[in-house]
């Protein structure tokens, strides 16, 4: 087995880079496809939970073990034979584009995600500009998606979905600028080397007003309750998508959970050490639990993912107005605030990571 494995490790090696680049870029498609269909599931069941039922439990199970495993498959395949209408005044090129438009992005900012500490597509220098860059992307399809629609209901909920990301776009930037300043980089790869060394030094812990901003902005950034407005069924009958139909409905919510997804990852990349383990400098550096390594990565990811679910269960919806104030009005100020205070750390040498 060990000369298995040593051949198959010499052949990977000497594959062009291209190569070994794309079959992770399969990889971690295919891996974000299936996680975005079971975490449907796991919200229902979550929601269920909370709310004293049962959730999904009717469509198949494993050995009786885990009733309603399938009820994503089974969604899927809804979807797929319905049919896609297209209204007769839309447009109907940027109609079908704009889902596209939302999903894209949220699937390529992977490509700069440090997986493990061996394992990255794209190691970029620049990778968090990289991230800025394509998550502001995806507000395009959803201005495209209400536009083309050529319907008033539409046109509003896009509106105010462009309204709100952008508010909270900004709030989120400034928030990362806490984190360049901590880690002195924009490789998100060198961004969770610099928490290296225990609990005490993630960055959590120095940055915690701008932790808590970026979480409200992401859950704000994906249209999540309480901040779903845009797609507020009892107000403006579902928002930007109220037209789409079969699997160009679906592929608005595959963005937003994937959205989700890649929130919660970054959110332990940046704040929570990402693939670090939270015993490191507390047992022996040969113990399992003090290892890097992507679960623990994932432990993270599930539990802000979780989270996500946990507000959607708890909150009630907020009023357009006081999103708008506490995007404007108190993250932002809070964010520039705590930024100053960071940088008379920096210059004082307070916290693990400053340089005197």
């Amino acid at each position: 087995m060990d000369l298995i494995e040593r051949n198959a490790l010499a052949l990977w090696a000497t594959l062009p880079s291209y190569l070994r680049s794309t079959f992770w870029i399969l990889v971690v498609t295919v891996a974000l496809i299936l996680s975005v269909a079971f975490t449907t599931l796991w919200e229902r069941k979550v929601i269920g939970w909370i709310q004293l039922r049962k959730g999904p439990n009717r469509v198949g199970s494993i050995f009786g073990l885990l009733p309603g495993i399938f009820q994503p498959f089974a969604d899927v395949i809804k979807l797929l034979v319905k049919e896609v209408v297209v209204p007769t005044r839309a447009n109907k090129v940027l109609f079908r584009i704009a889902p596209m438009v939302t999903l894209v992005p949220a699937f390529a900012i992977w490509a700069v995600m440090p997986l493990d500490p061996s394992l990255v597509i794209a190691d970029v220098d620049a990778g968090l500009l990289y991230v800025l860059s394509l998550t502001s992307v995806g507000v395009y399809g959803v201005i495209l998606a209400g536009w083309a629609s050529n319907s008033k209901y539409a046109f509003l909920g896009s509106m105010r979905s462009a309204a709100q990301i952008v508010a909270y776009e900004i709030a989120m930037g400034f928030a990362l600028v806490g984190v360049v300043m901590a880690a002195g980089t924009l490789n998100l790869g060198d961004i969770v080397r610099a928490q290296a060394g225990g609990v005490g030094h993630w960055f959590l812990i120095w940055l915690f007003p701008l932790f808590v901003v970026y979480l409200i902005a992401g859950v704000a950034e994906t249209n999540r309750a309480p901040f779903d407005v845009a797609e507020g069924e009892s107000e403006i009958v579902a928002g930007f998508h109220v037209e789409y139909s079969g699997i160009a409905f679906a592929l608005f919510f595959l963005a937003e959970y994937a959205n989700m997804i890649l929130i919660s990852a970054l959110t332990a990349v940046f704040f929570l050490g990402g693939w670090l383990s939270p015993f490191e400098g507390l047992l022996a550096a040969d113990n399992p639990l003090a290892k890097p390594g992507f679960h623990w990565l994932f432990v993270k990811l599930f539990f802000f993912l979780t989270c996500f679910m946990w507000y959607r269960a708890t909150f009630p919806r907020y009023r357009y107005d006081q999103i708008m104030r506490l995007g404007w009005k108190v993250l932002i100020p809070v964010t520039l605030v705590w930024i100053a205070v960071e940088a008379l750390m920096v210059h004082f040498g307070v916290g693990p990571w400053s340089t005197p």
